[in-house]
């Protein structure tokens, strides 16, 4: 076990009647505000309005940039930069779901720098002061409201590359009214759900023996998501269930379940390669590729893991046979991604064939190859492609 540090300083607004707060911890940082959002979902659930009648009874001006995809482009990080530069913005206000968040954070670092933003990707430009950043969450999901990461595309160079630097890309402060996720659909609850069980996963899956509470606050998380995704996508203002899931996703990627685990992750820089590409949805890209990746790996070294996972995950009965009892588990997590949840299972369902195969694996393994539960390299990365057809 080795010895690490936490400290998530982000301040979390939880529930249904926070938003009157949302002026006065702006004012905390300045006058000047940049609202950014989406396509416009927010104005047709109300909360726009509710934000902005808060931003004018707090005594505050704003500009808004609003377009924001849903894998977030580096011309929208390029725009926001501007903005913040030339309107000489004090605070940024990021309401929508992880992609907004995630452009809103290299947008704060852009507009402290005298270079392109793609230059903190293209050459791992240090980031080392950021605007501070508000958000006000729409979408459980990618976590990103109580993180310090984010990941952006760049269509021009087929790139999607994450980036995680704590504290200086966390939000300072994050509004969480799972009553603003009440519209979302039960194809993207659907997506959510795997991008939240994924971000555990790429943690769990580690063959160190570490921390015994971890594991079970892990098992814990993953068991909410597996009752409360169903419940969601089924009875979409079910404040219970969007509560759970809302929650769930902040603590699976916050850094509290890292412990002293270091390991790389393996799935989303996978991922990563294949919405650059093809800009499907990410979620939805982590269930065709997660169960393939566990098959992939699955071997007599790791099949302890495995069979924990199968056992206390998904109440799966062990057998002496552990291999057996790891693909049941492997099996059980494919029906709820593709029959529960009711996703595709594979490439070719959604359009994707081989042809971009060798690249993406190339990309998302860089130079050294990504060294998770097991190594891996260009060819391991095609072989699993090979295995989503």
């Amino acid at each position: 076990m080795n010895d690490f540090i936490y400290d998530i300083p982000v301040k979390v607004y939880f529930g249904q009647n926070q938003l009157p707060n949302l002026g006065p911890e702006l004012k905390r940082f300045g006058t000047r505000v940049l609202l950014t959002y989406g396509g416009g979902s927010i104005k047709k659930i109300g909360l726009y309005d509710k934000i902005t009648a808060e931003l004018k009874r707090a005594g505050l001006e704003w500009e808004e940039l609003s377009g924001i995809e849903p894998n977030p482009r580096i011309d929208s990080v390029r725009e926001g930069v501007k903005l913040c530069k030339e309107k000489k913005i004090d605070v940024l206000l990021a309401v929508g779901g992880g992609s907004v968040i995630d452009a809103t954070k290299y947008i704060a670092a852009g507009a402290m720098v005298d270079f392109d933003p793609w230059k903190f990707f293209s050459d791992w430009a240090p980031i080392e002061k950021a605007l501070p950043l508000v958000s006000v969450l729409t979408l459980a999901a990618t976590g990103s409201e109580m993180d310090g990461g984010g990941v952006i595309s760049n269509p021009e160079t087929q790139d999607k590359i994450g980036r995680v630097e704590p504290p200086t890309l966390l939000p300072k402060v994050s509004f969480l009214d799972p009553t603003n996720t009440y519209t979302v659909s039960p194809y993207q609850t659907a997506c959510g759900a795997v991008d939240m069980m994924s971000h555990i996963m790429e943690v769990y899956f580690d063959t160190h023996k570490d921390f015994y509470m971890l594991d079970c606050f892990m098992e814990g998380m993953m068991k909410t998501i597996l009752h409360y995704a169903p419940i969601a996508m089924k009875d979409p203002e079910n404040y219970e269930a969007r509560a759970n899931l809302m929650w769930t996703s902040s603590w699976a990627i916050n850094g509290f379940i890292n412990g002293s685990k270091q390991q790389d992750w393996s799935c989303h820089p996978i991922e990563h390669q294949v919405s650059a590409v093809y800009d499907i949805t990410h979620g939805l890209g982590l269930a065709i590729l997660t169960p393939r990746w566990m098959e992939y790996c699955l071997d007599e070294t790791n099949a302890d893991r495995y069979c924990r996972f199968a056992q206390q995950v998904f109440g799966v009965t062990p057998t002496e046979d552990k291999i057996a009892t790891a693909k049941e588990g492997i099996a059980r997590l494919s029906a709820f991604f593709f029959e529960t949840l009711g996703l595709k299972s594979t490439f070719t369902q959604i359009g994707i064939d081989r042809k971009n195969f060798k690249m993406m694996a190339q990309k998302a393994c860089g130079e050294n190859g990504i060294h998770g539960m097991k190594t891996l390299y260009p060819k391991d990365v095609e072989a699993i492609f090979e295995m989503c057809l």
